[in-house]
């Protein structure tokens, strides 16, 4: 499982942006994010509790993240179930390993939260070999 992770969590990094899609009622929505980490065993993702997205979340943690390889010819879906991550060691080992988010986070603050993927299934696609599946 470690080792899934750590692929999936390269991947993403490789991608630099992905994107994750909630649901609002009967609406998708889909916007961009840009760090996750693995800490304490689990592939996390940053929001803010102020943001629709947390909201989202909180009403259905079921989602999805997509990310485009760089070379424009293979691409990853993660289907997923989010928990919150709330102890502050973890989020500030998060924020020293991205010390950009330090702009807008504090791991003291009500406003930052972590999500673990659980329940993971990543696909990856091309349009030239064989899809892979990895869970996680």
């Amino acid at each position: 499982m470690e080792k899934n992770k750590q692929e999936v969590l390269t991947y993403l990094k490789n991608c630099g942006v992905y994107f994750i899609a909630t649901e609002e009622g009967n609406q998708p929505r889909v916007r961009p994010f840009g760090s996750c980490e693995i800490l304490d065993r689990q592939l996390v993702i940053l929001t803010g509790k102020v943001k629709d997205v947390y909201k989202q979340i909180v009403q259905n943690p079921l989602v999805e993240l997509c990310a485009m390889n760089p070379n424009g010819m293979e691409w990853i879906r993660i289907s997923a179930t989010l928990i919150p991550v709330e102890s502050q060691e973890t989020k500030e080992a998060f924020l020293e390993l991205n010390p950009s988010a330090k702009r807008m986070y504090s791991a003291t603050d009500d406003n930052m939260i972590l999500f673990a993927l659980t329940n993971a299934t990543a696909r990856i696609k091309s349009f030239s070999a064989p899809e892979r599946t990895i869970r996680f």
